[in-house]
């Protein structure tokens, strides 16, 4: 008597929170794809945000907040969203997201609030938020859209954090309100660079990161 071989279809094997896949996704916005030293976006406020390193903190904070709650928000509303207006519908929820932030800061934190000034509220406009809801969370699933989110508010963060140790330390001498330059150098004749009070410095910095980076990787040198 013959039997018949019934095929049971496999299961897929179900992808874990943190596969390579997920943490190439967050890991990418450091290094290779870096929104502010390779996709140069987010450059305004970074020139405007890094005289001292506290605000960068927080200012780094909230982009990173918003941007990833924004993006999984958009991944799991994104299938009821029409076409004409999803623009409308991102700005909406960027828009309440950062008021949430804003808020926050002022209750809690007003004297960075008051040195952050507009900046909060310009993360509205910011080209990171828009550019990974348009690239990314339109099109993928909630939780990697998380991550992407929370990648490249940390690529933007660590840009800031770098640039504000930089202008703060040669600027003023301190670095996080404490005093780092001791006072026999000052005594020697050593003087705070005040061009480091600049946003032209910032500007410079982050020009020097590129090279480097661009120096180091060679792929990501534009060839055309």
């Amino acid at each position: 008597m013959s039997t018949e071989t019934i095929n049971v279809p496999e299961k897929k094997k179900k992808e874990g929170l943190f596969s390579k896949k997920n943490r190439k996704v967050l890991r990418d916005p450091l290094d290779d794809i870096n929104p502010v030293t390779v996709q140069i976006l987010g450059v305004c406020s970074a020139l405007a945000v890094t005289t001292q390193v506290k605000p960068a903190i927080i200012m780094a904070l909230g982009v990173t907040i918003v941007t990833a709650f924004s993006n999984l928000i958009i991944a799991l509303i994104r299938d009821s969203i029409p076409g004409r207006i999803r623009m409308i519908v991102q700005l909406v929820i960027v828009a309440l997201l950062v008021t949430i932030v804003d808020q926050l800061l002022k209750a809690f934190m007003f004297d960075v609030s008051k040195k952050l000034s507009v900046f909060v509220g310009l993360i509205i406009t910011n080209c990171i938020v828009m550019g990974r809801l348009e690239a990314y969370a339109m099109s993928q699933k909630p939780w990697p859209s998380f991550l992407d989110g929370i990648g490249n508010g940390l690529g933007y963060g660590m840009i800031l954090v770098i640039v504000s140790i930089i202008r703060e330390v040669f600027g003023s001498g301190s670095l996080l309100g404490f005093k780092v330059v001791p006072q026999w150098l000052y005594d020697h004749g050593y003087t705070n660079n005040g061009l480091m009070m600049l946003p032209p410095a910032a500007l410079f910095i982050i020009g020097c990161f590129i090279w480097w980076q661009r120096n180091r990787n060679k792929s990501l040198i534009n060839k055309s």
